[in-house]
């Protein structure tokens, strides 16, 4: 079955860029929200068509601003590496730095990569290491992508964005909207202090002490595989491809 085309930044007009950008700015004709709605739709439709069979996955998620040889971007490629290894497509958003150095290492140890881009104004285009690219213009509908098709999540130094993608998934699996599967934050240093506020939250109450237990926060390749060995592998009885 043929691949649809990503979708092109370079095919939108100026007023419809001036259309994505108020998208969440308030209420607009009931014509205009309608329109905005199929355009909503056909992301989820390629999204599900493109990305269907190229799971099970394990999605790395990481700052685009580190640059090759970076420990940071290093420590990705590692992780890409050993997680093809194991059998896993390797899913990112698609971008350069962590995502860039993730889908490397998959394509170096001869698995499969793909991506999940956003088209974001001044961002640089996909990196060259996916073998499968799908393309969004909203955010919501990319993170649904980079979490259905996924067993683990790694998770490296990022901002905004790292962030926001670490607790959606958090919170799915906290709610119960998707299964316990393992969630690994790769640099101690880097994390303290989200591991500090977790635990202050903890202790007064807004979560439970037992979802402090959904992290698991390390520094080395090796333990983040034999962790998702034990909490993916081998609890969902996968199989390598």
């Amino acid at each position: 079955m043929p691949t649809p085309a990503p979708m092109d930044a370079s095919r939108q007009t100026p007023l419809q860029d001036q259309t994505e950008r108020l998208f969440l700015e308030g209420p607009r004709s009931r014509r205009r929200e309608f329109w905005m709605i199929m355009r909503i739709m056909r992301e989820f439709i390629v999204g599900f068509r493109v990305l269907h069979f190229v799971g099970p996955c394990v999605t790395v998620f990481g700052s685009a601003r580190f640059s090759a040889g970076h420990p940071y971007y290093v420590q990705a490629q590692r992780i890409g590496y050993a997680v093809s290894q194991l059998g896993f497509t390797v899913m990112t958003g698609g971008g350069p730095g962590i995502m860039e150095a993730a889908n490397r290492g998959a394509k170096e140890a001869g698995g499969r990569s793909v991506g999940c881009r956003i088209l974001l104004p001044y961002e640089e285009g996909p990196n060259p290491y996916v073998d499968r690219m799908v393309t969004f213009r909203y955010f919501f509908v990319r993170k649904v992508m980079l979490v259905k098709y996924s067993y683990a999540f790694v998770v490296l130094p990022g901002g905004f964005g790292t962030m926001d993608e670490l607790f959606e998934a958090m919170t799915l699996i906290q709610t119960g909207k998707i299964h316990d599967f393992p969630v690994i934050l790769m640099g101690k240093d880097y994390w303290q202090p989200i591991v500090d506020l977790l635990s202050r939250m903890a202790d007064v109450g807004t979560i439970h002490t037992a979802d402090l237990r959904l992290l698991y926060v390390t520094d080395t390749v090796d333990e983040a595989i034999a962790h998702i060995q034990e909490h993916a592998v081998e609890r969902f009885g996968l199989r390598p491809r």
